[in-house]
């Protein structure tokens, strides 16, 4: 676990969450279980496999030692998340979790929950995907966006920010989408977003009907039982894009899947959709690095003719 520690030792204080060490990426042996993130004024400590007390104790000193040096005489906090079996055990090693705890990225704000559940409400690996989709709307003021998967609504956040007109959040979990309404209020937007709680392969009349959109965001799950299936539910989605774009709109399309290449995208687009445009590939934040483009997350950027 040398690389984790020595990752402690050098970090920095930062405001806006981030990853700090990335052991999953398989840049660094032996410690492909361990992950590391700051969720501000939180660290929470991940390990994909079950360790020593030893070994926590290891890694809350060097936090204790570090944070002496970079925040004086404040409180260290941390969590530790154990991740094995389909199951996930987490525990309060110092300090204390703010309730509520809201995090910050670019000057946006986020409501996450790090004392429980694997998913904490903001997925530190789209912090770039967040920047372009601002910076996008930005560049076209009064999109209309159509995001599907829409989890806690960041893409939403940082599109209105940006300057989009409206943006259509989709998702089956309406808890997820509570939340997305309180990320939402915490950014002061009041306006310009509607939630629908519905799976998306039932709803496509209501989806249809905010057509044409400048901009849809695709970031489903890469396999959830009873929502979305990658390997056969990508195409039946891509299928409909170019109906939902208006002329030279824009989709963002993201696959978390290690088991699936880039490739599998564009197969899908030249197989359902050969008339979208792929621009580009986004990249991911540095500190997501991976011995594999193909395992890492994807983004893939394209775009309606016309």
């Amino acid at each position: 676990m040398q690389a984790l520690l020595n990752a402690i030792a050098t970090m920095d204080r930062r405001a806006d969450a981030h990853r700090i060490f990335h052991g999953r990426g398989g840049l660094h042996p032996g410690c492909e279980h361990w992950v590391l993130d700051s969720f501000a004024p939180v660290f929470v400590l991940t390990s994909f496999q079950p360790v020593s007390d030893d070994e926590l104790a290891a890694v809350g000193a060097a936090l204790a030692e570090r944070w002496a040096l970079i925040a004086p005489g404040e409180p260290l906090n941390w969590v530790a998340q154990t991740r094995h079996e389909g199951r996930a055990d987490t525990r309060l090693m110092a300090g204390r979790v703010p309730e509520p705890h809201a995090v910050s990225e670019d000057g946006a704000l986020y409501r996450v929950h790090v004392a429980k559940g694997q998913n904490h409400g903001l997925f530190l690996d789209m912090a770039e995907g967040r920047r372009w989709v601002r910076a996008h709307c930005a560049a076209h003021p009064g999109l209309e966006v159509l995001n599907l998967f829409a989890y806690t609504c960041a893409f939403s956040v940082v599109a209105l920010l940006g300057g989009a007109r409206h943006v259509l959040n989709l998702d089956m979990a309406q808890g997820a989408l509570s939340i997305g309404q309180q990320n939402h209020r915490l950014n002061g937007l009041a306006e310009g977003a509607s939630f629908l709680a519905h799976d998306l392969f039932s709803t496509w009349g209501k989806v249809n009907r905010g057509a044409p959109y400048g901009l849809v965001i695709v970031d489903p799950p890469s396999y959830q039982k009873g929502s979305f299936v990658a390997t056969k539910d990508y195409a039946r989605l891509i299928r409909r894009l170019p109906d939902l774009l208006a002329p030279g709109g824009h989709a963002l399309l993201c696959l978390n899947a290690p088991e699936l290449p880039e490739a599998f995208l564009h197969e899908q687009l030249q197989a359902q959709a050969p008339q979208l445009q792929y621009l580009q590939r986004l990249a991911n934040p540095p500190a997501f690095g991976d011995v594999s483009a193909d395992r890492a997350l994807k983004v893939l950027l394209v775009r309606a003719p016309g």
